[in-house]
């Protein structure tokens, strides 16, 4: 299984959104909480170009926020992403 990382602010609900998707899949995934952290807020923009949370990661490739973690639950990719 992929690695599955999010980048994170505690106060977002997008986030949350995001960590109950994973949660019911069972996924475990790493959070990068940015929170006040402008070098992990730096971080997060160089490897996703966008500056809004969540922003997540499986393996290498580039999810994005919660509207495409969603989507991509919807249509099934999420599952072979996390299967790669």
């Amino acid at each position: 299984m992929s690695k599955v990382v999010m980048y994170s602010k505690g106060y977002c609900p997008y986030c949350h959104a995001a960590k109950e998707l994973l949660d019911s899949k069972a996924v475990a995934y790493e959070v990068i909480a940015i929170d006040g952290d402008e070098n992990l807020r730096a971080e997060m923009m160089q490897r996703s170009g966008r500056h809004t949370v969540p922003q997540i990661f499986i393996g290498d490739h580039h999810v994005g926020g919660f509207d495409d973690l969603s989507a991509a639950n919807r249509s099934g990719e999420l599952d072979r992403l996390l299967t790669a």
